[in-house]
């Protein structure tokens, strides 16, 4: 039995579950009876780490948001993996939004969510390394503990909680 156990929280997603759902995404909407006729575009630039929704009208962008959330979430993915930057004109008279994708936690809410820890007195130890927040301590039960604790709390990144060992 280990001495010490672990587990990280991270930010990140599973790619291959997102360009699934983004998949399922095209497959619905190409069968839609109010997309019937009207343009539309669902294009992940996986460089950029951006995603960008074309549609007629905003509605319709804010119609194939909608899907595409339902989407990720059927996959486990959070919402909270797209960011909104900006909605603008595109050409054709259509309307394009851009969205981030979120696979990071920054280092603000890294320090917030150790500090979170600290503050509830949990009997463990927490280092940030990098883009992950790594949490040791002697019992499993501590750690769980911990899980549920700050599942059970608002954050702005799609928390992951990985390798628990």
């Amino acid at each position: 039995m280990a001495k010490e156990h672990s587990f990280d929280i991270t930010a990140k997603i599973n790619l291959q579950d997102f360009k699934d759902a983004l998949n399922q995404v095209d497959k619905e909407v190409a069968n839609r009876y109010d997309f019937k006729g009207t343009p539309y575009e669902v294009n992940f630039k996986e460089k950029e780490k951006h995603l960008v929704l074309v549609a007629s009208s905003d509605n319709k962008v804010e119609a194939l948001f909608d899907i595409l959330v339902g989407k990720l979430i059927k996959r486990d993915l959070s919402s909270k993996v797209l960011e909104h930057l900006k909605t603008e004109d595109a050409s054709g008279m259509t309307r394009k939004a851009t969205y981030k994708v979120v696979d990071t936690i920054d280092s603000k809410e890294a320090k917030k969510i150790v500090a979170e820890i600290k503050a509830q007195g949990f009997k463990v130890t927490t280092n940030i390394e990098g883009d992950a927040i790594r949490i040791k301590g002697k019992q499993i039960d501590d750690l769980q503990a911990v899980i549920r604790h700050i599942r059970g709390l608002e954050w702005d990144a799609p928390l992951v909680f990985e390798n628990l060992r």
